[in-house]
């Protein structure tokens, strides 16, 4: 699509809603290595790594649109920081199902909230669509592109070629691998799991090398079929939070409903703890306390006493998937508003000694320092809305630091019609308990996407840096940073 043709493309969309509605109005526009200008600021120095983000790229074709957020293919950005400059690339994960649909430009798959065309008959039996779309990993010779519902892609770090799908020595064709998985920081392994469907629902632990070579894992039932996105690493322990979700299966197997609506919510059934001795992958403990719902945790650790503490973004149902589903609309309307919450548990007797909400303005994507994964944390930085009760229909403004000691909070707020992505945290090598706070933020008064840079216990001072992207990225879920090596 030319230049031209996408901005009028995108005026139209966008007519009428809020401004953020421009960075998903047209697919991504792939590019190669680009140098990046700097707008303002300097680049610290030894500031020397590759920032990887993911997210749906293309959520529309031929007119039509993807029925849910979720289901849009997966792009990578990757910004690569070397001597005071930084370069740029963007590629699409060349899955297979993806180079089907381009030669036919039509959607052809059904996916997590997407139904394929056609009679229902022809969908019996044919796997979901993977997007490759959720997050990635960054292993030292390759980058995975993880969706939750597969295996993930394997990509050139470098060049972002896609290079297909990757097994990691342990994985079957049936076997999922999620979007979350946890790196300790003192040994290197790194810790995943997938939730595994069918007669019998159960989780599948995984434990890699620092390679990504899976040399362990263990199958952990589930008290019904569920959603479980992600998972805690706290010292000793894996902590799976089961919410109250089930899903129909008998649409399923007739391939009349999607996943996202065969999901229903049953707080009657109570949300379940499953605690998991890391190193044994035997389970520990599995205990019910009230209902909510999660997609994302921002930390884990054990007590002076022993007892587990873990940060969460809280939901009271699961409107929160309504919600997603109408961002591909571009006005989403439907309340659902997340709030960081901090529970605590005797991982022996299964009882809930504190639950209580830490941040009361809306919120989502917390994340710590790599460097304090599964330990007590220094700060959590999280994504907000600068105003409480936050417009249904718009994206988060802000990036906040709390701290973990006083729970003091600094905050940065974006000028209005900017919006951050979540934020990575980038350690500083020459000072552990130091580092760098990374965003892509879209600016939808100049329809621009940039790069932002910020010293991370002194966010609220405002970007050190900000370098120009060359095109408008699409807001995305999940990231990380590779150090050089």
């Amino acid at each position: 699509m030319q230049t031209q043709d996408r901005d009028a493309a995108r005026n139209r969309f966008s007519e009428g809603k809020p401004l953020w509605v421009r960075a998903i109005a047209t697919p991504a526009t792939e590019f190669g290595p680009t140098p990046l200008p700097l707008l303002s600021g300097q680049i610290p120095e030894g500031f020397q790594g590759t920032l990887y983000r993911n997210g749906p790229g293309r959520l529309s074709r031929q007119g039509q649109t993807v029925d849910h957020w979720f289901d849009g293919d997966g792009g990578i950005l990757a910004v690569r920081f070397d001597a005071g400059e930084a370069t740029a690339s963007y590629r699409y994960v060349q899955t297979q199902e993806l180079q089907a649909e381009e030669a036919k430009d039509q959607f052809l798959y059904s996916g997590y909230g997407q139904m394929a065309p056609g009679p229902v008959w022809k969908r019996w039996g044919v796997p979901p669509k993977n997007v490759a779309n959720t997050s990635v990993l960054a292993l030292p010779d390759k980058l995975l592109a993880l969706w939750e519902g597969g295996n993930p892609h394997a990509l050139d770090p470098v060049t972002l070629e896609t290079q297909g799908l990757d097994a990691l020595s342990g994985l079957t064709p049936k076997l999922t691998y999620s979007a979350h998985p946890k790196r300790d920081p003192q040994t290197g392994n790194i810790y995943n799991f997938g939730v595994i469907f069918g007669p019998k629902t159960y989780i599948q632990l995984y434990c890699s090398h620092a390679s990504g070579a899976i040399d362990r894992q263990a199958s952990i039932p589930l008290p019904g079929l569920s959603l479980v996105h992600d998972f805690v690493l706290a010292g000793r322990y894996l902590v799976f939070v089961v919410p109250p979700l089930r899903l129909q299966m008998l649409p399923i197997m007739l391939a009349t409903k999607s996943l996202s609506d065969a999901l229903q919510w049953q707080p009657h059934q109570g949300t379940q703890i499953i605690v998991i001795d890391r190193d044994t992958f035997e389970e520990v403990n599995r205990f019910e306390t009230e209902p909510w719902f999660q997609w994302h945790f921002g930390n884990g650790y054990e007590d002076a006493a022993g007892n587990i503490v873990l940060d969460y973004i809280r939901y009271p149902d699961f409107q929160t998937n309504q919600w997603l589903k109408e961002v591909v609309t571009g006005y989403p309307q439907t309340p659902a508003s997340g709030e960081l919450w901090q529970l605590h548990i005797n991982p022996q007797t299964g009882q809930v000694l504190q639950n209580e909400q830490r941040f009361n303005f809306g919120c989502e994507f917390p994340i710590v320092s790599p460097l304090e994964t599964g330990q007590k944390t220094t700060a959590i930085y999280l994504n907000h809305h600068s105003h409480s009760p936050r417009p249904v229909e718009e994206m988060f403004d802000s990036i906040a630091r709390i701290d973990g000691k006083n729970a003091a909070v600094r905050s940065m707020a974006f000028p209005s019609g900017c919006y951050p992505m979540e934020a990575i945290y980038a350690p500083d090598p020459n000072s552990p308990d130091q580092g760098w706070l990374l965003t892509v933020v879209f600016d939808g008064n100049q329809d621009q996407s940039t790069v932002q840079i910020f010293t991370a216990n002194q966010l609220d001072l405002g970007p050190i840096a900000v370098l120009g992207l060359p095109e408008i990225i699409p807001f995305g879920f999940h990231g990380t940073w590779q150090a050089a090596m």
